[in-house]
């Protein structure tokens, strides 16, 4: 009986699985919020005489602010503006978010054994282990991240699929290597999958002590409250980020940016501190729906593989007892032969 009541543990590549299907269903939820919030973070802040000088002289758009985006973008493109470059943002959230929990589920297991105790890591540890299993992830997905950034930032006109993006990409200044632009900013920026799966566990522990399995609207809201916080902590980063990845500004001439610092001294000088948090608004908003829906389908799907694995199980055992049955029955029926 006592093995019956242990619970089912899954592997690395159900844990990965789980959360890719999280990360995907969640997305598609929420997608236009992640659009809105990109083309935010890249437009350079002007005010008000100029945006109206350049209006005449330009064919770029400027928003105001979520809302605006929304508007514009739907009256200009209709609901399928809302939704350009997904294909792209799907293939990097599904592989990013594969990675990840497959190296944190790697990583977290290594620690633990070498811990040798059923205690739960410390918080330091809990972050370290996501920053490990972040920079881990990030190496083998960002040129996704890096096609889907510009995508998502193209206008109408100029928008390709994800094969002539990347060939963009591969063709500009920076060559193959293009498609790793960011990877220094993406390195720091593990903090933020690392502060959000370490508040995660924490803030479990303290909510909902014990619990090996929490009911839906549990993990939506240690999802959403986990990301919220990563988000505030690290939005001037995540600003940066989508500044080197997406084509540089008209100010600077189609000169690219070198380095996440450098995409924020641009943005200090030329807007001021406050727009290093620009988009934090849907940033915040879709950061918190999904993340609670990523936790909360992540919570149901690894349910669903413990249960089918079980199932396997359980039908392997009856047909090992059958075959077991039938070669009993054959070896007793079988007439002995005299010599």
């Amino acid at each position: 009986m006592a093995a019956h009541s242990k619970p089912a543990q899954l592997g690395p590549w159900g844990k990965a699985t789980a959360g890719a299907a999280g990360a995907a269903f969640a997305n598609v939820l929420v997608y236009p919020l992640d659009l809105i919030k990109t083309k935010l973070q890249v437009q350079v802040k002007k005010s008000a005489d100029v945006e109206k000088q350049e209006a005449t002289a330009s064919n770029e758009v400027h928003y105001k602010g979520t809302w605006d985006a929304l508007t514009k973008i739907k009256n200009a493109e209709g609901i399928a503006g809302l939704y350009a470059g997904m294909n792209g943002a799907l293939l990097g959230v599904t592989s990013s978010n594969f990675a990840y929990f497959y190296w944190y589920s790697i990583v977290r297991t290594l620690y633990l054994q070498y811990q040798k105790s059923d205690a739960h890591p410390s918080t330091a540890a809990e972050l370290s282990l996501g920053a490990v299993a972040g920079a881990l992830g990030q190496l083998f997905t960002i040129p996704v991240a890096v096609v889907t950034t510009r995508q998502q930032t193209q206008s109408k006109e100029d928008r390709k699929g994800i094969i002539d993006t990347a060939r963009e990409v591969v063709e500009g200044e920076d060559g193959i290597t293009g498609l790793w632009r960011g990877l220094k900013a993406s390195l720091v920026l593990v903090v933020n999958p690392a502060i959000t799966y370490g508040a995660y566990e924490r803030l479990k522990d303290i909510l909902f002590p014990g619990k090996n399995t929490l009911k839906p609207w549990e993990a939506f809201l240690l999802g959403a409250l986990s990301k919220s916080i990563a988000t505030i902590v690290t939005q001037p980063l995540i600003v940066a980020k989508v500044g080197l990845q997406s084509k540089p500004p008209a100010a600077r001439n189609g000169k690219p940016f070198k380095s996440f610092v450098e995409v924020m001294e641009f943005i200090v000088k030329n807007e001021g501190a406050l727009s290093l948090f620009k988009g934090i608004g849907p940033q915040l908003l879709k950061g918190f729906l999904v993340q609670g829906i990523l936790m909360m389908t992540k919570e149901r799907v690894e349910l669903m593989f413990i249960l089918f694995m079980r199932f396997l199980s359980k039908l392997r055992s009856q047909q090992l007892g059958k075959a077991a049955a039938l070669a009993a029955a054959a070896k007793v029926a079988s007439p002995v032969i005299a010599k």
